[in-house]
């Protein structure tokens, strides 16, 4: 495990109330693409999802469906694992909540929290948003209310929907004592939360108070147990933001689960969408805080997907009461895996809301992948496979180190990708190499090699051309696969060049020259059929 820097990212654990959604597809895809870039780049890499089991909502829609929470729970994995499978997620690991390595790793939780002293039994009686499975103070439902017009109905102000009056027994967690020390982390560590002005929501969060956290439930029992008071049930999100550690061996006393956990943990980055940013932000750094484990070196908060009105052209939220709902096949459908995975990584701004189409879609599809990317490869191969008898050139021993135009455009590439990818700016990375991409399809135009062939004296000059088109191709299929692996694996296969599929050291294989001279190329089929523009 040494031998290679870890890399361990994480997406939430996802409620099993509904089936996985655009959102819950959108956040996966999203860590799913940085993990295949670490993993090219070098890394040894962990990329954990999995299913949030418990709670009381879970409790009652297997109620609603005449079953027992695990029957429920069981029965909606699934409709996760297959989806993942379907959208290429090269999770290492799918974790459960009702997993014993979970329900171990909890109750060890809890002693560690009662030592720590953080830990004090009392009532609680307050506002409970069942859907949100959160606790809302006084102030914040009165505020949220007031805000919208709704003075005295006690709605949720996250969610919108009617809150209950909870009164119980409960332990709970001192989080006020650590608003001091939360602040301190994000002064000195701004790059905690990213991007930076979620981390301006987070630091005026706490600065404004932080009420102690109940964290555990009477009312019901569908919950790991508290391990020192009968009757109690471990409070939802204290169970779920552990699942982290559980997956990396925390907790476990043989030697490989130790080996594992000093070199897996801390996490190196947690993705999560806006709505649960003040419990992984606050409520799971202040819970290590407390138990004396570090903390994960950055939470990455996205947006929501909203959906653009074709006729007022705004954006509106996604529901089935709207009738603008969009499920995941209706976009695999349209795009097909790859240029689902292409279409939501790249046209979406990662850290806010951002309004998605189906003609938008279309117009990034045909001008990307179909006139751009697909054109580029289906005629250069096309060309190399009828000039030099189905293979590439022969090349001469000089032929990396001659100076060129797409060679020139190629330098540096790598560098300026991976600040990109990095940093979760996958537009900016996919501009990179749409650079190389585009000046390869001008060089087509400019240098017209079926014009050179017709001469036999130009025969070196053709050779420059092709290797050139052939050699821009490969560094494009490694810079374009954490987003379109399936995609990239075919175009170096078209090439000869399956040994480079599954890179390790993606730099080395940007460097201008690795082409493979004399072997046999394949024009294939389209890799992106041009798709018949609809009115939706």
């Amino acid at each position: 495990m040494a031998d290679k820097p870890s890399y361990f990212i994480t997406t939430p654990i996802y409620y099993v109330n509904a089936a996985p959604h655009l959102g819950t597809a959108y956040c996966t895809i999203l860590a799913d693409v940085q993990a295949r870039f670490r993993r090219a780049a070098g890394y040894d890499v962990k990329f954990l999802t999995g299913m949030d089991e418990h709670g009381e909502k879970v409790a009652e829609a297997a109620a609603t469906h005449d079953m027992t929470p695990q029957e429920w729970c069981d029965s909606q994995a699934p409709l996760f694992t297959n989806l993942w499978d379907t959208l290429e997620i090269s999770n290492d690991d799918f974790i459960r909540t009702t997993e014993a390595r979970q329900h171990h790793a909890v109750q060890y939780l809890w002693e560690r929290m009662r030592e720590s002293g953080y830990l004090y039994k009392g009532s609680y009686d307050g506002w409970y948003c069942v859907p949100e499975e959160t606790y809302f103070t006084e102030t914040q439902v009165e505020k949220a209310d007031e805000e919208r017009g709704t003075k005295g109905e006690h709605l949720c102000p996250d969610c919108g929907r009617p809150l209950e009056r909870v009164q119980e027994e409960s332990w709970f967690f001192k989080l006020s004592a650590f608003q001091d020390r939360l602040l301190k982390l994000y002064e000195e560590h701004p790059e905690f939360v990213q991007p930076t002005f979620r981390m301006n929501e987070v630091r005026s969060f706490v600065s404004g108070g932080l009420q102690d956290l109940s964290v555990s439930r009477t009312t019901f029992d569908w919950g790991i147990p508290v391990p020192f008071d009968d009757g109690h049930v471990t409070y939802v999100w204290f169970d779920a933001l552990l699942n982290y550690m559980t997956a990396v061996g925390y907790s476990c006393d043989d030697e490989a689960s130790r080996k594992e956990f000093a070199y897996r943990w801390p996490a190196q980055c947690h993705v999560v969408g806006k709505d649960i940013i003040r419990f992984h932000c606050v409520i799971w750094p202040a819970m290590l805080m407390a138990i004396q484990e570090a903390l994960p070196e950055s939470v990455f908060v996205h947006g929501f997907l909203t959906v653009r009105n074709a006729e007022t052209g705004k954006a509106e939220k996604m529901s089935k009461s709207r009738g603008n709902a969009i499920a995941p096949q209706d976009v695999i459908d349209l795009l097909g895996v790859e240029g689902y995975r292409y279409y939501f990584m790249i046209d979406v701004t990662h850290g806010e809301d951002s309004a998605i189409s189906f003609e938008r879609m279309e117009q990034v599809y045909n001008a990307d992948l179909a006139n751009s990317w697909g054109n580029l490869v289906s005629r250069s191969l096309n060309m190399s496979a009828k000039y030099f008898d189905g293979k590439t050139p022969v090349l001469p021993e000089d032929w990396a180190e001659k100076d060129g135009v797409l060679k020139r455009v190629a330098e540096g590439m790598y560098a300026r990708y991976a600040e990109r990818m990095e940093a979760f700016d996958y537009a900016g990375a996919k501009d990179v190499v749409m650079e190389l991409i585009h000046a390869a399809n001008h060089y087509i135009e400019d240098s017209a090699p079926w014009a050179v062939a017709k001469d036999p004296e130009r025969a070196g000059e053709l050779v420059e051309i092709i290797s050139s088109l052939l050699e821009s191709i490969r560094i494009s299929a490694h810079l374009l696969a954490p987003f379109m692996p399936t995609t990239s694996a075919e175009v170096l296969r078209r090439m000869s060049l399956e040994q480079e599929v599954d890179t390790e050291d993606l730099a080395a294989q940007c460097v201008w020259g690795g082409l493979a001279s004399g072997v046999a190329v394949t024009k294939g089929e389209a890799l992106f059929p041009r798709l018949a523009t609809e009115k939706r």
